[in-house]
């Protein structure tokens, strides 16, 4: 049998999530991994490319480097960009558009740099063809992404296009919803079995419970995409994609099937609203519960699992406001929630201290530009230090 071709692939995604995105790449078998700030790297062939773009839950991207090389002046950047070979990567009929990331002293302007890269390519076409492919701002055939770091370029294909947080299964989000990817990532961060009861008392829009719901049944994040960039690539190989989709679906699960309890339940009815929609398009209705009650309302369930949420921050609140609705949760959770494994993202860090509790763990995550912090409240009955003692015993 014939050794597939290996190649480098880069997947990005948010801050904090580095680690849970590797162990993800590996459990797809994916080799060479090595963690990056917000990316990860790892060796790929065409498979483990097409499996990365629909099952990965905390990928924002992937991309295939085809260079890298230094410049310090548009000069450099127009020469090297030139000498790649673009008619392997794309032809005339294709549309294009460089998308830049630039962190450099020597180029201030990201569209400077991206209208320096385009022109490389569009002159290398004309010296070679007399004609050039056109750039499309919208939905381009082969996105082309330009990362300059310093003086180190790194030209690669977006395998991605659009971000592979956008699910399609969001009709709207209502206030700061959170980030598909970040929402996935907290629950991974979690170690949530997606078997036991799964709860969010302060739901929003529903994204954290609907990428619970899609872990428990199985469902690919992006099974539901029906383009890629990479589907435009000269070696897309068509009936390797439809044999994977197709035994990819073949796993997912009804909820018939599994006999897991998640539960959502928010105080603004208006939101709740939007949050049934969101469910719905996601499938997901006959698995997710949904209840308009306040979190000192909610009627805690017997059977105990993990409490995930993510509590109004303070942006729109008085000190002293934030300050008592922090504290109503902690009394709340010590008084109620005994036994269910507690997890509060906040980037309140002075209001934080407002829940009484000491959390056992605390991760560093940013909700979109805002520094938060991912607090873990394991909730027991009696003295802590009994807890602690039991748990250390059964360890």
């Amino acid at each position: 049998m014939l050794q597939k071709e290996k190649f480098e692939l880069t997947a990005s995604t948010l801050f904090g999530l580095e680690n849970v995105l590797a162990e993800e790449l590996k459990a797809l078998g994916a080799e060479g991994i090595e963690t990056q700030n917000r990316a990860v790297k790892f060796l790929s062939d065409n498979e483990l490319l097409y499996k990365a773009n629909i099952q990965l839950r905390t990928a924002l991207r992937i991309l295939k480097p085809i260079a890298r090389f230094k410049a310090r002046d548009q000069y450099a950047l127009y020469k090297n960009i030139k000498r790649i070979k673009w008619e392997e990567f794309l032809n005339l009929h294709h549309t294009f558009l460089i998308k830049p990331v630039v962190f450099s002293p020597h180029f201030r302007h990201s569209k400077f740099a991206a209208q320096k890269t385009k022109d490389a390519i569009v002159d290398r076409f004309r010296e070679h063809f007399n004609k050039r492919p056109s750039v499309a701002l919208e939905n381009p055939d082969i996105p082309i992404n330009l990362h300059i770091a310093g003086d180190n370029v790194t030209v690669s294909l977006d395998s991605s296009g659009a971000p592979l947080n956008q699910r399609g299964y969001r009709k709207s989000g209502g206030d700061a919803p959170l980030n598909e990817v970040l929402a996935a990532g907290m629950i991974k961060l979690s170690n949530w079995d997606a078997k036991s009861t799964f709860i969010d008392p302060m739901c929003g829009s529903g994204t954290l419970l609907i990428e619970a719901g899609m872990m428990a049944l199985n469902i690919p994040p992006n099974i539901n995409r029906n383009e890629f960039p990479f589907m435009n690539w000269q070696n897309f190989d068509r009936k390797l994609w439809k044999e994977l989709t197709a035994d990819v679906k073949s796993n997912i699960l009804s909820a018939e099937q599994v006999s897991v309890k998640i539960i959502g339940s928010d105080i603004n009815l208006q939101q709740l609203e939007t949050t049934q929609k969101n469910v719905h398009k996601a499938g997901l209705n006959k698995l997710i519960k949904l209840r308009n009650k306040s979190f000192s309302e909610f009627v805690v369930p017997a059977s105990k699992g993990k409490l995930l949420f993510n509590p109004p921050y303070g942006q729109r609140l008085r000190l002293k406001q934030i300050e008592a609705f922090y504290a109503e949760i902690g009394n709340i959770l010590k008084n109620k929630w005994a036994g269910f494994d507690a997890w509060i993202l906040s980037c309140n860090d002075f209001a934080n201290k407002s829940f009484g509790l000491k959390p056992a763990k605390k991760i560093k995550l940013l909700n979109g530009q805002l520094d938060c912090r991912f607090l873990n409240f394991p909730l027991f009955e009696g003295a802590r230090k009994d807890f602690l003692e039991e748990k250390k015993n059964k360890e």
